[in-house]
């Protein structure tokens, strides 16, 4: 997979994954009750693999909360993953 390959099916799962969240969404805990799996809910593409709760314990300082859609939220994940090395 190539590093565009990992992005794009990260963007995809995590689109996915909050979309369902009762937008607006003012803290990261309005969002666990959108997860499948709860903060246990697993992200993979590639080599990366990070659960929902290590994701937040790494990205708080990279959200701007609260978010309106689930677009402007997975473009700050997106760049808080890529800002922590984690992909």
């Amino acid at each position: 997979m190539t590093d565009d390959d990992v992005e794009a099916e990260l963007r995809s799962q995590l689109t996915e994954a909050f979309e369902g969240a009762d937008y607006p969404v003012s803290n990261q805990m309005d969002l666990v009750p959108a997860l499948p799996n709860g903060p246990g809910t697993r992200f993979e593409a590639g080599d990366t693999s990070f659960t929902a709760m290590e994701m937040a314990a790494k990205l708080g300082s990279h959200q701007e909360f609260p978010y309106d859609d689930v677009d402007t939220l997975v473009d700050d994940v997106m760049t808080g993953l890529k800002a922590e090395g984690m992909i």
